[in-house]
């Protein structure tokens, strides 16, 4: 499991951006690296580092960061505080 702030972290190097440069509400057309090639990367990292495997529909469903940390919530990946 990983809490939020690390699941921020994790996506910003995911798409090669600075740690604490992207938020929830981050669009993808706001993030350089959220292209073809960095969708897989993010895909391979969610299936080595948590598990989760998307469909295409779930992949191409992904518009924000928010929707990103959303996989992680339902997938039970994300440590939500008390």
């Amino acid at each position: 499991m990983i809490s939020l702030p690390d699941a921020l972290n994790w996506i910003a190097r995911v798409f090669g951006e600075p740690e604490g440069r992207i938020t929830i509400d981050t669009p993808s057309s706001s993030i350089k690296g959220w292209d073809s090639l960095g969708t897989l990367m993010l895909i391979a990292d969610l299936d080595e580092k948590f598990g989760i495997q998307l469909d295409e529909g779930e992949m191409y469903a992904l518009k924000t960061v928010g929707d990103i940390i959303g996989i992680l919530e339902r997938q039970g990946a994300l440590l939500v505080a008390a």
